[in-house]
């Protein structure tokens, strides 16, 4: 005799199948979100927040080709450095990636159902999401922690990748509210993200090399480490160097510790001849 019961809860997972992953689990299991935990605005009265890591700074910027995404390893709680090691830029997808700022553990578990939501996108349709799209997609999942954001718990991501059908890389910033914009050229953001900008705008180039971009992006970290405390520099003692991701038409690929090692000493050193103070 066949099983009515999974046959009647098959039924109902299939008629309110979404290629939307999120949108599935908020009318399904909306306790599973990452801003539909019972951690919400009314458990969280304004100034008694938790104390949690927050991670900073990102920053990324376009080359010939494609465009480059980089981040920091410090996490800070406080005053406090919570973690040296933290990842803060993950591929979303094949020709995508994505940068967190702001609290720490809410963000990678968006980063995480972003990537589950795109993976999920290309089984039911068959194809992969356009570049609009997953921005699109990225804004509306940060729309949907505003309630958390209004607590202090704000996830400030970046986004970029490439876009096949304008064979070009692109980037997009957002706030708070899922707002999302496209931005030319470069963008920054985190609490060094003020510093890190003011490299960028110094050093970006049209039509540079992967290899120039790199090195620009280890700049741009050195000056915000330089200034912000919440951002860590390259520490040459551990050999921990920020994480770096390119996206071309043939893909993501993340810059091996290897490549970035020679950069960073080549920085270093560089910096070091010049003896200067401030």
């Amino acid at each position: 005799m066949a099983d009515t019961s999974r046959e009647t809860t098959a039924g109902r997972v299939s008629a309110a199948a979404t290629s939307s992953f999120s949108e599935h689990l908020a009318q399904s299991r909306p306790d599973l979100l990452p801003y539909g935990m019972s951690l919400s605005a009314k458990n969280l009265p304004a100034g008694n927040l938790p104390a949690v890591p927050h991670a900073t700074t990102i920053v990324a910027l376009s080359f010939a080709g494609g465009v480059l995404m980089a981040g920091d390893r410090r996490a800070t709680v406080g005053s406090m450095i919570a973690s040296r090691h933290i990842e803060k830029v993950f591929p979303a997808d094949q020709y995508s990636v994505l940068g967190i700022a702001g609290t720490a553990g809410i963000a990678i578990d968006i980063t995480r159902l972003f990537q589950v939501e795109l993976e999920h996108y290309e089984k039911i349709e068959g194809t992969l999401l356009s570049l609009e799209g997953k921005a699109n997609r990225l804004g509306a999942m940060i729309r949907a922690n505003l309630p958390m954001a209004m607590q202090g718990l704000a996830v400030i991501p970046l986004f970029a990748g490439f876009d096949a059908g304008r064979s070009v890389g692109r980037l997009f910033s957002y706030d708070v509210t899922g707002g999302r914009y496209e931005e030319l050229e470069h963008h920054s953001v985190g609490s060094g993200s003020v510093f890190a900008r003011g490299a960028l705008k110094k050093l970006w180039r049209p039509n540079m090399t992967e290899d120039d971009a790199v090195r620009i992006a280890v700049e741009s970290l050195y000056d915000a480490s330089d200034d912000d405390s919440a951002t860590g520099g390259p520490d040459l003692v551990r050999r921990l160097w920020p994480i770096v991701y390119t996206v071309t038409r043939t893909g993501s690929r993340k810059v091996s510790e290897r490549e970035l090692g020679a950069v960073v000493e080549t920085v270093v050193a560089s910096r070091a001849l010049l003896a200067r103070e401030a």
